[in-house]
């Protein structure tokens, strides 16, 4: 399978290309455990400046509400109460995961600036190789060069119709809280993912969002501003639906 690069000033920008790579030169994969195929390829998203305006794009399954709980979720733990819980157990998060090592990297990172050591595992083999749904996120490192924080992530598997841009954001938003931290300014952010892909349910989605790229469409949104504070004006009903479901498995757990 060929791997593709793919380099651009803003994560939309790098996004959009990688989309329209998908489509015109995805290969059709089985993916038995779905019992689907995918259209497929290997792939590393490579964005100079993620914090470039416009930040938002418009061709992902969801809109500021989904972007803000994702944002939440990553950044902010909302739902690791659900680990454990319920009929459907939770064996992770991403956030449970990342947050157990992250002041590991940001101690590392104010030791030595110059450190290749600001790694993240995700992947936690005590768990993944036994569970239905491994996590997809694989490894993080953060690396400071020419004075700036610099992410590198790996994913195993990536939607790139349902996950990609969300996935990306967050880490991003991430990437800037590290930042915030250590007093440096946001550098690159490169996005790995083995199997960049799309399920056979969205391969007609694919093809409208890169008509729409391809056409010159508006797909984009400026996020300072107007749909910052839409996503902003979200976080009520957000943490609003995260204490509703506490609720639910605090009742479920005594009965």
């Amino acid at each position: 399978m060929s791997h593709y690069f793919v380099q651009k000033s803003s994560l939309p920008e790098a996004y959009h290309t990688a989309l329209s790579v998908l489509h015109h030169c995805g290969q059709i994969v089985n993916c038995s455990d779905y019992q689907s195929v995918c259209k497929e390829i290997s792939l590393t998203m490579n964005v100079l400046d993620p914090l470039k305006e416009p930040r938002i794009s418009r061709c992902f399954i969801g809109g500021h509400h989904e972007l803000q709980q994702y944002v939440m979720e990553v950044c902010y733990g909302i739902l690791d109460f659900m680990i454990g819980q319920g009929d459907h157990v939770w064996e992770y998060t991403y956030h449970d995961r990342i947050s157990k090592q992250i002041f590991f990297v940001i101690d590392e990172l104010r030791r030595n600036p110059d450190s290749r050591r600001a790694v993240i595992d995700v992947r936690d083999n005590s768990v993944d190789m036994f569970n239905e749904h491994p996590a997809c996120l694989q490894h993080m490192q953060f690396m400071i060069r020419d004075g700036k924080l610099n992410l590198q992530i790996v994913m195993r598997s990536n939607d790139a119709a349902e996950a990609t841009f969300m996935n990306a954001f967050a880490f991003v938003s991430l990437q800037e809280r590290v930042a915030k931290n250590l007093n440096v300014p946001v550098g690159t952010y490169t996005h790995t993912a083995n199997s960049f892909h799309v399920y056979k349910k969205d391969f007609d989605l694919l093809e409208h969002f890169v008509d729409r790229i391809e056409r010159g469409d508006d797909t984009t949104f400026i996020y300072k501003g107007m749909y910052e504070q839409l996503m902003k004006d979200e976080i009520p009903s957000i943490e609003e639906m995260v204490e509703q479901q506490k609720k639910k498995y605090l009742t479920n757990n005594k009965e």
